[in-house]
């Protein structure tokens, strides 16, 4: 066979372009698909208004209606609507600056550091509280330091020093106005 008519030897193999056309036009498509459940994905996370969770928190129904549409509603279904009964919201919690304290362990050398949220009953114990801030940083830290690390590691113990420490709060504010107590920092070493 003469070297004019030896068949070309491509790196396609034989086979047509169309095919590589063909994944690069399917891989394009899938990219494309992505960016488009990215894009619908954060604007679902981060772009929504807050007004939305707000009312599902709430327990509204459609995000869309207002509170007194809901009411409207109720009362149209036969329900009453919102009641003199309903529970208050609950008020945001004060935070309380965090404290380190020796434990009252036999060896001496483990400390506990911890922060925590108060959260209260009205304005006025907020502001009882925040203007008693020493007397209650002074409980705080007598309480603490008297434990000792075995009675803290359990979640027993952690329950048990938030009663406590609800209860102390108790006896300075004068009567029962601590909701729930939350740590938001809690640490021994």
């Amino acid at each position: 066979m003469p070297v004019d008519e030896l068949p070309e030897n491509n790196d396609t193999g034989g086979k047509p372009k169309k095919r590589s056309g063909l994944k690069i036009f399917i891989i394009l498509l899938v990219l494309l698909l992505l960016l488009g459940v990215i894009t619908g994905a954060s604007w679902w996370l981060f772009l929504r208004s807050d007004a939305t969770f707000k009312h599902l928190l709430e327990g509204g129904g459609n995000p869309g209606t207002s509170q007194e549409q809901s009411d409207n509603a109720n009362k149209k279904e036969g329900g009453k609507g919102s009641s003199p009964t309903d529970p208050k919201p609950l008020l945001k919690p004060v935070s309380l600056p965090s404290v380190t304290v020796n434990l009252a362990d036999p060896s001496g050398s483990k400390y506990l550091r911890i922060g925590m949220d108060v959260e209260l009953s009205s304005e006025e114990a907020i502001t009882n509280l925040l203007t008693q801030s020493a007397r209650v940083r002074d409980a705080i830290i007598l309480l603490l330091s008297s434990k000792t690390s075995d009675e803290l590691v359990s979640a027993e113990g952690k329950v048990l020093l938030k009663n406590e420490v609800a209860s102390r709060l108790n006896q300075i504010l004068g009567e029962p106005r601590v909701v729930r107590i939350y740590f938001t920092d809690f640490v021994i070493q």
